[in-house]
């Protein structure tokens, strides 16, 4: 039986999502965070162990990391929608979006994320200067402009077609969502990139979206990231 080991507010949302789009049969077992940390619980170190979501297991078979789960369920239950042909100029650029998200965007948005902790913490009155200083020094030689420029970089992709990989809806697009969710939280996305703000209008008008959504519980990744 397959099974999706899915912890709450998480990259494994897609999988969910991926799954509902291809109408295959699947359980879940869902994680809460703890609630002061947000980390996910020492029980997902019994599936992986790094303990992290998401992780899939399919009887005897255990899969990790969003990019290899979602290989192995398209190459196990597509039928040619959302991988597109080998060989094709689809399928290069559906493979290079599954690496791209965790790649070259996540760790942006995860330096943005501690930047903004860092600026909030609880810290001693002679320290708090110093440290604002070194997360504005950050931002401004290396954080906004890397963001800035991956995000004008998805903005001119979306814009002939509206989606990553051709003309058709396909699991780049399922990839990307988190970080274009990510990036909606830690930006100004709905006044400066019209494009990336319409499309997530459009997946989250999906049937399969709305689905997963049901199934997985509640899906607050703004609450998760602002905190």
């Amino acid at each position: 039986m397959l099974t999706v080991h899915h912890l709450e507010n998480s990259r494994s949302q897609r999988i969910l999502w991926l799954l509902e789009e291809m109408g295959v049969d699947y359980e879940i077992k869902s994680y809460q965070r703890d609630q002061e940390t947000s980390l996910a619980p020492p029980e997902l170190l019994a599936i992986h162990p790094l303990g992290k979501s998401p992780v899939i297991t399919d009887d005897e078979i255990t899969v990790a990391e969003s990019g290899a789960v979602m290989e192995y369920l398209l190459g196990k239950y597509d039928d040619g929608t959302l991988w597109p042909a080998e060989g094709t100029a689809e399928r290069r650029a559906c493979s290079y979006w599954l690496h791209y998200a965790e790649g070259s965007f996540a760790p942006l948005m995860l330096v943005s994320l501690l930047m903004g902790r860092i600026e909030t913490a609880p810290m001693p009155f002679m320290i708090k200067p110093i440290a604002k200083g070194i997360v504005a020094k950050i931002r401004e030689n290396y954080l906004d402009r890397n963001v800035g420029r991956n995000l004008d970089f998805l903005e001119a992709t979306l814009a002939d077609s509206g989606w990553f990989a051709g003309e058709a809806f396909t699991a780049a697009d399922i990839q990307m969502s988190f970080a274009v969710d990510a990036a909606e939280v830690r930006t100004n996305l709905r006044e400066d990139y019209p494009n990336l703000a319409a499309y997530l209008d459009r997946i989250r008008a999906r049937p399969a979206y709305q689905a997963a959504v049901e199934r997985g519980g509640p899906y607050g990744l703004l609450s998760i990231n602002k905190k």
